[in-house]
């Protein structure tokens, strides 16, 4: 942040699955849906990152928490197959008997089970033009958290103007911010995680760390859909549209994976895989 213009995403599905079952805990009140409950979380973890940056930062670097509306198309295939987890991790039996009792879909997370939901494509981002601004005046954005809050246009009668709603889904934060990424004409996007690289073989005897890679050779290859597979596709998406350096890689090593020295860099010219 002392050296770059900076805009901060962040998900939020650990933070929505318990609001969800808190809301769910008090029946007094109907629950919020997934939309509402994505624009909570954006203010809550958007005002953590504030404070922990501003406690390193100067105290004259402005910082900026943005609620981020993002446009998805309610026809959206998503609807029909719930891909993304939130919440807490159970085990089977309790997972099934949660399913039949509120109506979820659960799927499995590794050896445990969590709650899915629809997960539709990220179309635009309405505050655009409010970030742009505040970027030109040398503020920290924090935007699209969570993958931004999901609205769609419901269908209006012939010659009535169409009308904006939220939506009960959650969008994927690394397709989200890849399209903020890229509609900022960001020179660099960088997904941080607690992966140090891109792995080939992840969890077993042969598995060997990315350190630079095309996106064609990165899209040949199949990864997990609930952990790396959406910032491979987030970062050859970027890559390919924009002919500019992706990344992947741990929180700590941001400096270096800028550098191209740590994490995983996709980029338009790497000819093939460079192993680390």
């Amino acid at each position: 942040a002392r050296d770059h213009d900076l805009v901060v995403g962040h998900g939020n599905g650990p933070q929505v699955g318990l609001l969800a079952l808190q809301g769910a805990a008090y029946e007094k009140v109907e629950t919020y849906p997934l939309d509402v409950l994505g624009a909570q979380t954006e203010g809550m973890i958007g005002y953590m990152i504030e404070q922990e940056l501003g406690n390193l930062l100067p105290f004259e670097r402005p910082f900026a928490t943005l609620l981020t509306m993002v446009e998805v198309d309610a026809n959206d295939s998503a609807f029909r197959n719930p891909t993304k987890f939130i919440g807490p991790v159970y085990g089977k039996e309790e997972a099934e008997r949660l399913a039949a009792d509120k109506g979820w879909v659960v799927k499995p997370d590794g050896d445990k089970w969590r709650r899915v939901v629809a997960s539709p494509e990220p179309k635009r981002i309405f505050e655009l033009r409010p970030i742009k601004w505040l970027l030109e005046r040398n503020t920290i954005v924090i935007a699209a958290g969570g993958g931004g809050i999901p609205a769609a246009y419901e269908p209006g009668a012939p010659g009535v103007p169409r009308k904006l709603a939220g939506i009960e889904c959650v969008i994927d934060k690394d397709l989200a911010t890849e399209l903020l990424a890229r509609e900022l004409g960001a020179d660099v996007y960088v997904m941080l995680t607690d992966a140090d690289a891109v792995y080939l073989d992840w969890g077993q005897p042969t598995q060997r760390a990315i350190r630079r890679a095309s996106p064609d050779a990165l899209a040949a290859m199949k990864f997990a859909a609930g952990s790396m597979g959406p910032k491979v596709e987030a970062a050859c998406r970027f890559a390919r549209a924009t002919g500019k350096r992706a990344a992947i890689g741990e929180l700590a090593d941001l400096a270096r994976i800028i550098a191209g020295e740590a994490g995983t860099t996709i980029t338009n010219e790497a000819t093939d895989i460079v192993f680390a």
